[in-house]
């Protein structure tokens, strides 16, 4: 009983700090904090830790996980990540990406990266989520849940009648600056030694 409220308590304590919002404000402490509940994520953990960044290059909303991977493999973080935009994960490929993580790293420890759809008043909002998380879903392009652990930013308003629109319309400006604040966040986490695994990338 009591261990499960002192870890009810931990969890709350990590969903309290795990959004932050460009509109509010790009601060160093602001990323720090975000960075800081990333680390006690990834510390979680003793598996392979596994950044699988979703998305499209050929749509400016959904190209956020594609850009932020390639900000990721240039920043050279000691950890194996997917989807660039050169090789992007997607809809078309995100079974094959998922059963070559699994066959190439024994019970990886998936981190997802991806854009989302949301409130207008929202749009520039980072979250960090517990769990699985369904890429395509705000477009109804339902494909296989992934992850143990996920990050998401929205990137624009979420459209009932037309989400696509909304992805296809989203300013390339708002998905730079989001990726750029997504890589500062994961590059902090990734090379504080004292805090998170150093796993290698094979």
């Amino acid at each position: 009983m009591w261990s499960f409220i002192s870890k009810r308590k931990k969890k709350d304590k990590l969903e309290s700090l795990n959004v932050m919002s460009i509109q509010k404000s790009t601060k160093v402490d602001e990323i720090e904090k975000i960075s800081n509940t990333l680390k006690e994520v990834l510390c979680q953990t003793s598996n392979e830790i596994v950044f699988l960044c979703v998305g499209s290059d050929r749509s400016t909303g959904d190209s956020l996980g594609p850009m932020v991977g390639t900000m990721l493999k240039e920043k050279n973080i000691p950890f194996p990540v997917y989807g660039t935009l050169e090789q992007p994960v997607h809809a078309l490929n995100i079974k094959k990406v998922i059963k070559e993580i699994h066959k190439t790293y024994k019970e990886p420890y998936i981190f997802g990266i991806d854009a989302c759809l949301g409130d207008e008043g929202k749009i520039g909002s980072v979250f960090i989520k517990e769990g699985a998380f369904i890429p395509g879903n705000a477009v109804n392009n339902i494909l296989p849940s992934v992850g143990n652990y996920h990050l998401k930013a929205i990137v624009n308003y979420l459209d009932p009648l037309s989400p696509v629109q909304s992805l296809n319309s989203t300013r390339l400006y708002t998905v730079k600056v989001l990726a750029e604040i997504v890589t500062e966040i994961i590059t902090r986490a990734a090379f504080d030694d004292g805090n998170v695994n150093n796993n290698q990338v094979t």
